[in-house]
């Protein structure tokens, strides 16, 4: 895309006709901070993707800077406030401040007491949260329980110590729910997940090769590699206490939907998962999910897309984390300036997978 300036040494001068078709589109076509442009029958100026009535074409005026847009007389938008960070950044702000609230509650807040907090209606702070997270306050506070649990179960000396210093109101409670949110007995997770059947099976792919391993209920990990001996080391390495072994006609059919899911991405939304991860590790493997195939985004897009616009390091390493290659899409993340950055299973796996699902 040309830029917007007609010449680089020169603020000055605008391409107006792009100017004004990017205002028309709602800002689609250029960012928020390419031109300002100004209505001289209201006296105000506004971001290119401003919310407010479209202005008519003779009203309008393009200024390369908030320092020409005040020069002018003019007095900057209410609405999409051109001198701040943006509408945009507004929200994140408010969902980030929101989770930073349900993390450090005691008990967690109410959607009412949330919404008032942010100054929004119940209703309109639920679809923000869930816009911005992929999930609803109330999923997201039952999130951070269940981790607190995980996290409590080993150090605490009891199970009911665990249950309560998690937040569960009884432990009658938590026992109706124990089996969705560990995937086992709580005891068991205790002891390191001891006893646990997890099977396997190592099979050639156009990327090599893929382990895929599962529980009854899912998978729970599918890694890419050259050597099989090291693929089923990295499996016990990730699952030290568990009772596992190859084969197996229960994994048939999972196998067969890993390796499909492989070849035809698309697919891989429709596979059965058993994953554990922090709360936070969850809310960014729900927005690499969200990610089309063909599509990219970047480490900041996802930080921005969960409302933490500051976790651009922490989002890396949740995607470093991910247990299931493809299933959960962290291939499609790439650095601010195009270039791949890393993949857990190697660069090279990153760009051909990349480069398949765009169709080159």
């Amino acid at each position: 895309m040309e830029p917007i300036l007609m010449a680089r040494r020169s603020r000055a001068v605008l391409d107006e006709e792009r100017c004004w078709s990017a205002v028309l589109s709602g800002g689609k076509e250029m960012a928020d901070g390419d031109f300002l442009y100004g209505v001289i029958t209201t006296g105000v100026f506004c971001r290119p993707g401003c919310k407010a009535r479209r202005p008519k074409r003779e009203n309008v005026r393009f200024f390369p800077g908030i320092a020409e847009a005040r020069a002018a007389g003019l007095r900057p938008c209410k609405r999409c406030k051109p001198e701040g960070d943006g509408p945009e950044a507004e929200r994140a702000a408010i969902v980030a401040r929101a989770c930073r609230h349900i993390e450090d509650a005691e008990n967690p807040p109410t959607l009412h007491e949330l919404a008032e907090e942010a100054g929004l209606s119940p209703f309109h702070f639920h679809r923000l949260f869930k816009a911005a997270t992929g999930v609803t306050p109330k999923d997201y506070a039952v999130a951070l329980t269940k981790q607190r649990l995980r996290d409590g179960l080993a150090a605490a000396g009891s199970v009911t110590k665990a249950i309560y210093e998690a937040g569960y109101s009884s432990s009658s409670r938590f026992y109706e729910k124990a089996q969705g949110t560990l995937g086992m007995p709580a005891k068991t997770y205790r002891a390191g997940g001891n006893g646990v059947h997890i099977r396997y099976a190592v099979a050639p792919c156009w990327l090599g090769l893929a382990i895929v391993a599962a529980t009854d209920k899912g998978i729970c990990a599918l890694f890419f590699g050259d050597d099989e001996a090291e693929l089923a080391a990295a499996l016990y390495e990730r699952f030290p206490a568990a009772r596992i072994e190859p084969g197996g006609e229960a994994l048939d059919e999972w196998l067969s939907a890993a390796l499909l899911a492989v070849e035809e991405p698309e697919r891989a939304a429709d596979l059965p998962l058993d994953i554990r991860g922090t709360a936070f590790q969850q809310r960014v493997w729900q927005a690499l999910r969200d990610i089309p195939p063909g599509k990219t985004a970047t480490y900041t897009d996802i930080a921005r897309s969960i409302g933490d616009t500051s976790a651009v390091r922490a989002v890396a390493g949740a995607c470093a984390a991910n247990p299931v290659a493809v299933a959960i899409p962290c291939h499609r993340v790439i650095r601010s300036d195009g270039k791949l950055a890393g993949y857990r299973w190697g660069p090279e796996r990153k760009r051909l997978l990349l480069r398949r699902e765009q169709g080159e």
